[in-house]
């Protein structure tokens, strides 16, 4: 199985599987000298695991990463950074009447198309709990960059046809208030109550997750091919249920003239408006870099379905297990790292190796 490997210069690597004995990965191109706060890694693993809360999956995994290599008194040392975290609370069980069965919308069939197999267990390596690896990832490469004072802040804008609003001095702190990790306080609780609603259907949602990065240098990402903003959509995109990704106007930007939609420079250097979303021509412009994903509902519902086995005969499953009704909330760091991923690889590129 090719493509497990994210980057070229600062990469990460991912192994395992949802009901393996762990996941994991390894991170190569990591500079030397870094002093690591193993607490704020923690911290957002804490962020995306399951469990979490009464609007997640109620898989109890405590999701504590182990480092076995390229750490030496609390530093990098250039080495590769190798890591795993234990998978505890696996029920397999749950999947057994899965076996001959493609589940509508998972990548049952396409795996077995492929590969001649699938792992129905949760998915095997399609399952979002890959995920935690990228997280373990993006939270060295945040790291990394808040040396030069870059900072990554993403949240919920919407869960389902609930929009959020109201974006008032936004914090960390206003983000992580609620469940959702929605800063519109009004939003947030319609969100919940539709959450609640849905699961009681045995359905689920889809939703919208907004990121900015600021303190972004001028001269980050290539001019053609290794565009910044197309590395940016490739992170995001291959993250479990996404289906959409937008930068800047995005689609709004069809809409305006270009009279409108140009940003103007300032005498410093900066724009009067930043409708490019920090990027041009494929180049940080030193503004904040914005962007949107959009996620899919999840796949697995708490209801019955027709559907076909291997052999192409119609079937009937039935939804069991712990699912999320709704990733989005999840999925916030998840996307936060892949940016930070994103971006530590182009960093890499035009700076020094160490410190």
């Amino acid at each position: 199985m090719a493509g497990n490997t994210f980057g070229k210069i600062f990469q990460l690597n991912t192994f395992g599987e949802s009901h393996g004995q762990s996941v994991g990965g390894v991170i190569n191109g990591c500079p030397s000298n870094l002093e690591l706060d193993f607490k704020m890694i923690q911290h957002e693993l804490n962020r995306r695991r399951p469990g979490q809360s009464t609007y997640t999956t109620q898989r109890n995994e405590a999701d504590i990463v182990e480092f076995i290599s390229g750490i030496f008194n609390g530093k990098t040392t250039g080495a590769p950074i190798a890591f795993f975290v234990k998978n505890t609370n696996q029920q397999s069980e749950e999947y057994e009447h899965l076996s001959n069965a493609f589940r509508p919308s998972h990548a049952d069939f396409t795996y077995f198309s492929k590969y001649g197999n699938y792992d129905f267990r949760g998915g095997g390596r399609s399952s979002a709990r890959e995920t935690l690896s990228r997280v373990v990832g993006g939270a060295i490469a945040k790291q990394l960059l808040l040396k030069s004072g870059i900072t990554f802040h993403a949240y919920v804008t919407q869960i389902g046809n609930i929009k959020a609003t109201k974006f008032n001095n936004i914090s960390l702190d206003k983000i992580e208030s609620n469940p959702v990790r929605c800063p519109d306080s009004e939003a947030a609780e319609k969100m919940m109550k539709l959450i609640d609603k849905t699961a009681e259907k045995g359905d689920t949602l889809g939703g919208v997750i907004f990121c900015s990065i600021k303190n972004c240098p001028s001269n980050l990402g290539e001019p053609v091919f290794d565009k910044l903003q197309a590395d940016l959509a490739k992170a995001m995109l291959s993250i479990n249920a996404v289906k959409g990704f937008e930068y800047g106007s995005g689609f709004s930007g069809t809409e305006m003239f270009g009279s409108e939609h140009n940003d103007i420079f300032n005498s410093d250097f900066s724009t009067q408006t930043n409708n490019s979303g920090g990027i041009q021509g494929g180049i940080s412009n030193g503004q904040e870099i914005y962007f949107r994903v959009g996620f899919k509902p999840v796949s697995t519902l708490m209801q019955s379905q027709h559907t076909v086995d291997k052999e192409g005969n119609k079937v009937i499953i039935e939804g069991k297990g712990r699912h999320d009704v709704c990733v989005v909330p999840r999925a916030v760091p998840i996307v936060e790292a892949m940016a930070a991923l994103v971006i530590a690889d182009h960093w890499m590129r035009i700076n020094k190796r160490d410190f």
